[in-house]
């Protein structure tokens, strides 16, 4: 069993090209033996956003406070707590704050 606060994990700076002022933190992965199931809490500035891209999964998006939008396959639509947004496998999508937000 794991038990931890979320501001108790070390949070990654996300680097990649395009991305800014975005925070990721790993609460659940790989070190916990979960092999199936990854949680991340992913914080952003006001104005952070990350990179357009894509990739073979999907994402599962709980916005927990703050605002912002996602663009999905070039379908923009704006976020607020308690949103929940399904990301489809292999679509192109960017995720961006007016205000910060987090999300898990």
């Amino acid at each position: 069993m794991k038990h931890v606060n979320y501001l108790e994990v070390e949070g990654c700076r996300v680097e990649e090209a395009g991305a800014h002022g975005v925070v990721l933190r790993t609460v659940i992965g790989d070190s916990d033996n979960a092999p199936n199931f990854h949680m991340r809490v992913i914080s952003f500035e006001a104005g952070g956003a990350t990179p357009r891209h894509s990739h073979p999964w999907e994402h599962e998006v709980f916005i927990l406070k703050g605002a912002g939008s996602v663009d999905v396959a070039g379908k923009t639509e704006m976020l607020n707590p308690g949103d929940v947004v399904f990301v489809p496998p292999d679509s192109e999508h960017c995720f961006k704050s007016s205000q910060g937000m987090e999300m898990l």
